[in-house]
């Protein structure tokens, strides 16, 4: 021993570590002490003058590498072919410390190297030698990596590059491969710590969200017997997400609000927002303020029609001792206001609120004035008085054009003021701005189509009417063509076409039930009902067609059948109130519309006939009569039989002069009624 070496450095030199592939040996020393020095080219390139690496290098086999350190066991001086045939668990994953730190150096110079390449800019070299890492890594431990046996550092090097192959990939432009990759990393047993794993799942459901590629299912030899396979993009999206969530609420991750984000995106898309409702509620207190829940719990609970639910949790949120001038729940609590007339004049509150607010923050007005303008129309609909409906329509229109100010292309709001002009009978203008929304929209959205047709409908225009929806047609999907073959029964109709309306009728009740029948995977029980509805809603036109032709055999088929859709319907009774009443069996018709009136009490259709009927019973029931035909236009001023029926009360009281202006009402209002109410596009 020589004066200067200590005991310790000669124990050090006796114990060096060597690595052996393809027959070549070479120390590890050199290679080490480069790396440590940062001297990343230099190590890499004795690495490949010394022991050239490829994919089938840094391997178990036998006949091409060994892992081993002859000083510490000099009784063998590598792993024999038939110790490896014997046990894969002996002989590659229970590597012993030193021969794994060798493995660490080779494997961790060509990772030096894979980002060096990135940095570069090479992705699709950097790309294949992280692709041969995994592969050595493959063959080391061909039955997974256990986590009792594998030092850190090698571990940690190997989660390294197994996060960073489909990184390259996507960075090369390779995305097909980069799918497959992500899949490749997350099928194999890798032993990734939770964090590591996490942000793999989370890094591949974004790229199958965002990347605009279709991944298509996985390769058959992927597929595991009876195990899930997604079919499209969403559907393996959403479940990582899930995973991901659900490691979040167990604490194996940290929240990620990221991650909540995404979800809610995806689910939305495909119309699943109960299932993000039951993620939220299982979230531990803290992670979010209870007010952004309950606003969260609103939206999706109004995303599947929940209406009622989602009011009582805006109502929560807005509550003076919480937030109650939060801009989004304000807007949110308006709009679901707008579609319920008995909710309009809360609404009405909540939009002016928003409206407030928005000056305040310079934010959201036009979105506060268009939700203001909606809830004033649909609160003018239910008002008790002429003067204070005429006030509130021209107050909705106001704050319409308002909106529309600060956003003269805005679609929605055209289409809006387009339908709220027709409603009032201002065909002109309705026209106009019908035009534009489908100039602007480039015809690809069905309602403009449906308030066009129906606004030449009410000018009486019902051949081009049908022409336009004809043209619709050609530019929507057949699973949406419903209401536009509805409307185009009811064009040919109005033409004194009964045969021809019954034909498209019978095609649109096979396109119901072949979309019904073809429902996918995903579809949830509201999705269901909604066929129902529409199912029903053929059912329904097809008795009222038959009911016109006096077919009453057929118009108890149809009703049967539309009963089975839904059983207590006010349309069914007053239907088979029509049917008693044609056959002369007026106290049967008179004890239907009544029973329809109670079902649905502001079913106009109904309270029209009964007035009807009264009117002809004496002059006893003319009272009555007339409340129930005046209750009737309040609900809906613009029905022209309640008008003409009024009249004639009025005409039989002796009121002549108001019967004539009750007449001329009807007769004007005839000559401009479309063919479907206005208000079924709203």
């Amino acid at each position: 021993m020589a004066d200067d070496e200590t005991p310790s450095q000669t124990q050090e030199s006796s114990t060096a570590r060597e690595f052996s592939a393809n027959g070549t040996s070479m120390s590890t020393t050199d290679v080490e002490a480069k790396l440590d020095k940062g001297n990343i080219e230099e190590a890499e390139s004795s690495l490949r003058e010394r022991l050239p690496l490829n994919s089938e290098s840094a391997s178990c086999n036998p006949k091409t590498a060994t892992f081993r350190n002859e000083h510490l066991n000099p009784n063998s001086s590598s792993v024999s072919s038939s110790n490896y045939s014997s046990s894969h668990e002996n002989n590659c994953a229970n590597l012993d410390s030193q021969s794994q730190q060798a493995a660490r150096l080779v494997l961790e110079g060509v990772y030096l190297k894979v980002k060096s390449l990135q940095k570069l800019g090479k992705f699709a070299e950097a790309a294949q030698d992280c692709t041969n890492i995994l592969d050595a890594v493959g063959r080391i431990f061909p039955q997974g990596i256990p986590d009792a046996q594998v030092e850190s550092k090698l571990q940690e090097m190997i989660s390294k590059a197994v996060e960073l192959l489909p990184e390259l990939l996507k960075q090369a432009g390779k995305y097909q491969e980069a799918m497959a990759a992500y899949r490749r990393v997350l099928l194999n047993p890798w032993n990734l710590d939770n964090d590591c794993c996490g942000r793999i799942q989370k890094a591949f459901a974004v790229f199958l969200l965002h990347s605009g590629l279709e991944a298509g299912p996985p390769s058959l030899g992927a597929q595991a017997d009876g195990a899930y396979v997604p079919k499209n993009n969403l559907e393996e999206a959403i479940p990582l997400l899930l995973v991901l969530m659900r490691k979040i609420h167990h604490g194996d991750i940290q929240w990620d609000p990221s991650v909540l984000d995404h979800l809610m995106y995806a689910l939305s898309l495909c119309s699943q927002t109960p299932v993000l409702s039951n993620q939220l509620e299982e979230l531990k207190p803290g992670v979010f303020h209870r007010t952004e829940r309950w606003n969260l719990l609103a939206l999706c609970c109004s995303g599947v029609g929940q209406n009622k639910a989602a009011m009582n949790l805006l109502r929560k949120s807005l509550h003076i001792n919480e937030r109650p001038n939060d801009l989004t729940a304000l807007l949110l609590a308006a709009k679901i206001c707008s579609e319920d007339s008995q909710l309009a004049a809360e609404g009405v509150g909540y939009a002016q609120r928003a409206v407030d607010n928005a000056k305040r923050v310079d934010e959201h007005l036009n979105v506060g004035l268009r939700m203001l303008g909606l809830c004033l129309g649909k609160q003018a609909k239910v008002s008790s008085s002429d003067f204070e409906r005429s006030r509130l329509q021209n107050e909705a229109l106001k704050s319409l054009d308002s909106a529309l100010s600060f956003e003269q292309d805005n679609p929605d709001i055209i289409f809006e003021l387009g339908a709220h002009y027709a409603e009032q009978r201002n065909l002109n203008a309705a026209l106009r701005f019908a035009k534009k929304y489908i100039d602007i929209t480039g015809g690809s959205v069905m309602k403009g189509w449906r308030l066009l047709a129906l606004i030449l409908s009410a000018q009486q225009r019902f051949a081009e009417a049908e022409v336009v929806t004809d043209a619709a047609l050609d530019e929507t999907g057949k699973w949406e063509q419903g209401p536009l073959l509805r409307l185009k029964a009811k064009l040919k109709v109005s033409q004194s076409r009964p045969m021809e309306a019954i034909e498209t009728y019978c095609y649109l009740l096979a396109l119901v039930q072949a979309q019904r029948k073809s429902s996918g995977p995903m579809k949830i029980d509201s999705q269901v009902e909604d066929d129902k509805v529409k199912e029903f809603e053929v059912w329904y036109g097809l008795a009222a067609l038959y009911s016109s032709l006096s077919h009453w055999k057929d118009v108890e088929v149809c009703v049967k059948k539309a009963r089975e859709m839904k059983q207590y319907s006010a349309e069914l009774v007053h239907t088979e109130g029509f049917m008693h009443q044609e056959r002369g069996e007026i106290q049967e018709a008179l004890a239907s519309y009544i029973n329809a009136s109670l079902l649905d009490p502001f079913y106009v259709p109904s309270k029209v006939r009964i007035g009807a009927l009264l009117s002809k019973l004496g002059s006893n029931s003319l009272p009555v009569a007339r409340t129930l035909l005046s209750d009737a236009l309040r609900i809906e001023p613009t029905n022209r039989k309640a008008w003409y029926h009024l009249g004639m009360v009025h005409k039989d009281d002796g009121r002549l002069a108001d019967a004539i202006d009750f007449l001329q009402a009807a007769s004007m209002l005839e000559e401009s009624d479309p063919v479907e109410n206005f208000r079924s596009i709203l």
